[in-house]
């Protein structure tokens, strides 16, 4: 029995991140240059919708209140993301434009969370949220800098200090120091 929690954990361990490295969610150590515009659009989409979906099985699958505080968090901030996007894309004119090459492999990456429970789950969660927000960081960094419509560079702007932080927790969760 041990010995199967073991190799559970050792999986979840491996397998999330493995997902996001494959995937490109895992940033690389040099700038990361801005979308252009629909591309930026469709990543910002993707990723709201992405953590609040992961909040959402993350308050079904954890006991942690660390995990399931993180969770709320995650929910109520990306839907209000969520809604800042939206008015920024109308004001700015640019349609949803998602990039197959571009944003992650959510679906994948949602489909191994729901299939985990206990402690691998919550394993697995905080690496997955620090993958997102690594990768956050670096698309709203780079597009807060040089995005080339307004509108949505002062949405990345705006949401570009939230990601940071949300990082910083992530790190922790991750860590084990939550």
């Amino acid at each position: 029995m041990i010995l199967a929690r073991r190799a559970a954990l050792r999986l979840a361990l491996t397998a999330v991140p493995a997902a996001y490295v494959s995937t490109g969610l895992v940033s690389a150590a040099h700038a990361v240059d801005a979308l252009p515009a629909a591309r930026f659009v469709g990543w910002a989409q993707t990723y709201n919708d992405y953590e609040i979906a992961a909040g959402r099985i993350a308050l079904a699958k954890s006991g942690n209140e660390i995990m399931r505080g993180f969770a709320t968090r995650m929910i109520a901030e990306h839907s209000e993301s969520a809604e800042f996007l939206q008015k920024a894309r109308t004001e700015a004119g640019v349609s949803y434009a998602p990039d197959p090459s571009n944003p992650p492999n959510t679906t994948a990456v949602l489909q191994r969370l729901n299939a985990l429970q206990g402690p691998e789950f919550d394993t697995a969660y905080a690496n997955a949220e620090l993958a997102s927000h690594t990768n956050a960081v670096d698309q709203l960094g780079a597009y807060s800098q040089n995005g080339d419509i307004g509108a949505l560079r002062r949405y990345a702007q705006l949401q570009f200090p939230k990601a940071k932080e949300q990082l910083e927790v992530a790190k922790r969760m991750a860590g084990g120091r939550s």
